[in-house]
C-alpha cells in the first residue's frame, strides 16, 4: 500500500544552498521512492514530502535517509521538539486525486 512521509526542517542562515545540494543527488537513489518534493514553507523553513511504494519500502530506505541527514545535519537548527527534523509518515487511507 502506498505510503507518504513528510519531514520538516529549519535551515541555518546562509546554509540553504548546502541543504538543498545534499538532496539533489542522494534522494534519487533511495529504493522504493516514487516521488519527492522539497517545499519552502517560510524563511529558512522547508518540508520534504515523499511518496513510497509501501511502508516497508520506506523503512528499508531509512539507512539511506539517515546517511543523507548526516551529510547536512550541520546546516540545520534545532526545532521546538529538540531535534533537527520533525517527521511523520503513514499509508494512504483515501486517495483524493
Amino acid at each position: 500500500m502506498t505510503a507518504f512521509n513528510a519531514v520538516r526542517f529549519k535551515v541555518k542562515p546562509g546554509r540553504e544552498d548546502d541543504f538543498l545540494d545534499a538532496h539533489r543527488t542522494t534522494v534519487a537513489d533511495w529504493p522504493g521512492l516514487r516521488h519527492a518534493n522539497m517545499i519552502k514553507t517560510g524563511e529558512g523553513t522547508y518540508c520534504i514530502i515523499a511518496e513510497w511504494d509501501s511502508m516497508d519500502a520506506m523503512a528499508g530506505a531509512r539507512p539511506q535517509m539517515i546517511a543523507t541527514l548526516d551529510s547536512f545535519r550541520d546546516t540545520l537548527e534545532t526545532l521546538d521538539n529538540g531535534g533537527v527534523t520533525d517527521a511523520v509518515s503513514g499509508t494512504v487511507v483515501l486517495p483524493l486525486k
